[in-house]
């Protein structure tokens, strides 16, 4: 069994689902998640979780990720992209500096209205399945931070910009603000996500590809190690005379960790290995009690 992150390059016209059912067939086996999901039409990184790996799935949301995207001045749908039903044009009339000046102005902390046309749900039913039976409902801004907007092309009506930004933003919903912003309206064109958990689109694979290093056996050189999500963590060896602790998922001390020069990092959370490098999981350290205690262990299955 595989274990660890594969960086897959979703193409589009796949949904995110699509993505794993393929790869369960591929691969051969059924522990397959994915996190951060993309829509069909849109492409790029889409990080695949495999056997150990999906452990990794609730911890890998909260990653910043970077878009690029084509912004479609002068048109509304009801979808916030041109995948769905236009419901109103109008004439773009607005200057290559006020696009400029709008699309900043996004720049920082953004108190965003999910789309109707979107996964979230609401009292158990996820808004685009009421979306589809024309149903709109009230939904609460949501805080999100745009860290950085990059304006690569302006040929108006079409705005190509790269968009850093937090967990729980919607592009196309960007795209829809900065058109009523310019009041011209606006909607998403094109979207590819370049960049999510530390994962770049220059070393994702196709399906395809992975298929074919799959029949080479040479896919598990493109497997991402587990801990290499938490690379930013100090890390520790635990004396191999605890290891039952360990391997247990108890808590230990820190007379229990072999390279004490670590305690001179500020650290809150540490990855923790054997003395034969086998990685076992993330602790958190309790400076009170002066231990250390099990956040997600991946050990074992």
């Amino acid at each position: 069994m595989y274990n660890g992150i594969l960086n897959v390059y979703k193409e589009k016209g796949y949904t995110s689902h699509d993505v794993v059912a393929k790869l369960r067939g591929i691969l051969k086996q059924k522990k397959i998640g994915h996190t951060g999901t993309l829509d069909p039409d849109a492409e790029g990184v889409l990080p695949i979780c495999l056997g150990k790996g999906t452990k990794l799935c609730d911890m890998l949301e909260d990653k910043d990720k970077t878009y690029l995207a084509t912004l479609l001045l002068g048109q509304a749908t009801d979808t916030q992209d041109t995948s769905g039903k236009l419901i109103e044009s109008r004439e773009v009339q607005c200057s290559e500096l006020e696009v400029r000046e709008a699309i900043n102005s996004f720049i920082g902390d953004y108190y965003q209205i999910p789309p109707m046309y979107s996964a979230l749900k609401v009292n158990g039913k996820k808004l685009y399945e009421l979306a589809r039976e024309g149903k709109t409902i009230e939904r609460e801004a949501r805080l999100v931070q745009i860290y950085k907007i990059e304006i690569k092309e302006i040929n108006l009506p079409r705005v190509k910009i790269e968009v850093s930004c937090s967990k729980g933003t919607y592009i196309r919903t960007l795209c829809n603000d900065i058109g009523e912003k310019l009041g011209c309206l606006g909607c998403m064109e094109e979207l590819k996500r370049m960049k999510a958990n530390g994962l770049a689109i220059e070393d994702s694979l196709k399906i395809d590809e992975i298929a074919d290093l799959k029949v080479a056996n040479q896919l598990s050189e493109r497997i991402v190690p587990i801990e290499y999500v938490f690379r930013a963590y100090p890390a520790i060896v635990v004396d191999e005379r605890y290891n039952k602790l360990i391997y247990n998922g108890n808590q230990f001390s820190r007379e229990c960790v072999k390279n004490t020069e670590v305690f001179n990092q500020d650290y809150n959370k540490v990855r923790v290995y054997d003395e034969t490098k086998a990685f076992i999981g993330i602790y958190k350290y309790d400076t009170k009690r002066e231990q250390f205690s099990p956040v997600k262990m991946f050990l074992g299955e």
